[in-house]
């Protein structure tokens, strides 16, 4: 009996670990297994990134040639230090560092101890690896920009860290990945999948031959170009218009939401983040507070839009049946808010829709709002109202724009007032501020963008998107392909696109007129405030505009926000000009307004802050 028992153990034990070796060798194999076998070796192949074209096919994004130094720690032997680290050109110690760190991340893996190696650095020491035990030099591609703009939307990639790694099993520690723009919200079409040999080792560590007589190898599949929506002439040269200037520019197409251009003032050549140099040349970037080179402005600042924000509160009036195309409201260079007098530089007189919004109007934008509000029973109802007309335009939201940063901008409600002034206790002269889309309201350059291509549509918009093709295909997604329609019906649109094209008849931007194109627009100048050693300190305002053109066949519809820029058709009225002349002309006839863009800058104003200088106060912009 006891022989029986022990031979049924023996044999069951013997039986689970056939069992159990099968399992793992035929139905639970992993590459992971693989990695984990001192005797096998993997070799990757990266692929090259898929090239990025502008929307005429013109390259902005290529590859070009690097290298690494590798690391296998645990096949390091002893070396001099010295002389390795002066190949490298690195130090001692940050040699050690690396060295550490990549035992902590394994033992038996690979990782990068010197990235990005120059063709004469890798021509060097290619040579000389040989003698280094466990360390081996790794081909891949870094990125080639055939432009110096458009660093804020075209991104940039960096090596992964140990969050990416966490997040991502399928990369391994050196790998690069998309961190920025389109490099990160398109990572997936353009990193492509990296191919993988797998060497057999003997006892003594040397390689014997491909594991599994190469069974197991596979190619490098090269990631997918892709066409993107921008217009590289026109970004190029709304970059060279913006030196010196702190600011935003968006230009879309309205019949579709493509992104023609995306510039944020001021930036920086995106090659300078390729290479060795590239987290020295980041720090400096990200560490620049006062210019603050990597804060996207286009998508980023939050600002009241001011002026052109008169234009939805006329159209909600409209369509609210608060006012009619004929009605009067009359400015006494300003108007009056309880005791306090708020001014307006339209010249006061009697004011309708057109004139009252070609004019640029405070006195008539105010008696709008206030007309509005006093078709309600309580401010509240109105404000629920109003704040569902404003967010079908696309403010106070997100849009679903496809760049990986964004800020939803601010269209307050009636709970943001029942906090600030508690539960039914506000009105409309509280509020008031927003007429002119100053107080409370906040939107981003895009959202800007987007409301003026709603206008330009007469009421539909298209969600602003960059990418255009990938491979050769052009893309259909729903998102970007249907339309979204505001509230406000489409005969209300007219009277505001005609009032915004005379802005450049006899408005406020008459002098800044192209031969042969028709403009619609609208200035913009608002209050600019912030805290210097801790006292809120008005500075000087910033120049905001809108426009599209033709006005009856819009092909674009920019927005233009600059800091400290004073009246909107000071600076942000030129850039909107010569933006839309270069795009739909491609040549400039404006030489004027050119010639004094690109000689004037604001880097007095900017420096205001710290030199104690005082800033040029507008009063009239109410």
């Amino acid at each position: 009996m006891r022989k029986i028992l022990l031979s049924s153990i023996i044999l069951l034990v013997g039986l689970t670990f056939i069992g159990r070796l099968s399992y793992l060798q035929i139905f639970s194999f992993s590459p992971n297994q693989i990695l984990e076998d001192p005797a096998i070796k993997a070799i990757y192949d990266y692929p090259e990134r898929g090239y990025i074209y502008d929307r005429n096919g013109e390259l902005l994004v290529a590859n070009q040639p690097a290298y690494d130094v590798m690391v296998i720690p645990r096949e390091v032997k002893p070396l001099d230090t010295l002389e390795f680290c002066s190949l490298l050109g690195i130090d001692k110690e940050r040699f050690i560092a690396q060295l550490s760190k990549a035992r902590v991340y394994s033992p038996r893996l690979p990782s990068v101890l010197v990235p990005q190696l120059s063709k004469e650095d890798y021509g060097r020491l290619q040579e000389k690896m040989r003698r280094f035990d466990g360390f081996y030099i790794q081909k891949r591609s870094l990125r080639y920009y055939d432009t110096k703009s458009g660093a804020n939307v075209l991104g940039y990639i960096s090596e992964v860290n140990p969050w990416d790694l966490e997040r991502n099993p399928s990369y391994a520690a050196g790998e690069l990945m998309g961190t920025t723009g389109i490099e990160k919200e398109y990572e997936n079409v353009l990193r492509g999948h990296k191919g993988v040999k797998y060497i057999q080792k003997d006892r003594f560590n040397r390689d014997i031959g491909p594991y599994k007589e190469g069974a197991l190898d596979t190619l490098p599949e090269q990631g997918q170009q892709i066409t993107v929506t921008i217009d590289k002439q026109l970004q190029e040269y709304g970059e060279t218009l913006m030196v010196g200037k702190h600011g935003g520019i968006v230009a879309l197409e309205p019949s579709t939401g493509e992104i023609l251009a995306l510039i944020s003032g001021p930036s920086y050549d995106p090659s300078i983040l390729v290479g060795r140099d590239r987290s020295k040349n980041y720090s400096k970037l990200h560490y620049d507070s006062i210019t603050k080179p990597t804060f996207d402005r286009s998508l980023l600042a939050s600002q009241p839009p001011g002026s052109p924000f008169k234009t939805l509160n006329a159209l909600v009036a409209l369509q609210e049946g608060a006012i009619t195309t004929e009605t009067i409201i009359q400015c006494y260079n300003g108007f009056y808010v309880g005791k306090k007098k708020r001014g307006c530089h339209c010249g006061g007189g009697i004011r309708k829709l057109h004139s009252g919004l070609y004019k640029s109007c405070n006195a008539f934008s105010a008696g709008v709002f206030r007309k509005f509000y006093d078709k309600f029973d309580t401010t509240a109802e109105g404000m629920d109202v109003w704040e569902k007309h404003m967010k079908s335009f696309g403010l106070g939201t997100y849009l679903g724009y496809d760049l990986p940063t964004g800020r939803p901008g601010r269209i307050p409600n009636r709970e943001y007032y029942d906090r600030v002034y508690g539960a039914n206790r506000w009105a409309s002269t509280y509020i008031i501020s927003n007429s002119i889309g100053q107080g409370e309201v906040e939107t981003t350059p895009i959202q800007l963008a987007n409301m003026t291509a709603a206008i330009a549509n007469r009421g539909h918009f298209f969600t602003p998107h960059v990418l255009k093709k990938i491979g050769g295909e052009n893309i259909s997604i729903p998102e970007f392909t249907e339309a979204k329609h505001t509230t406000i019906d489409k005969r209300h649109f007219e009277p505001v696109v005609q009032a915004m094209a005379d802005v450049y008849k006899m408005g406020t931007a008459r002098w800044l007129q192209v031969k042969d194109i028709e403009i619609a627009g609208k200035t913009g100048t608002v209050e600019n405030f912030t805290r210097i050693n801790g006292v809120r300190t008005q500075l000087t305002d910033n120049s905001v505009f809108i426009a599209f053109a033709p006005v009856d066949n819009p092909k674009i519809a920019i927005a233009v926000y600059i800091e400290n820029g004073y009246f909107g058709s000071r600076y942000a009225g030129h850039i909107a000009t010569l933006m839309i002349e270069k795009y739909l002309h491609r040549e400039i006839t404006r030489k004027d307004l050119e010639k004094r863009m690109l000689e004037k800058t604001l880097e007095d104003e900017y420096a205001k802050p710290y030199s104690g200088q005082p800033f040029k106060i507008n009063e009239r912009a109410w």
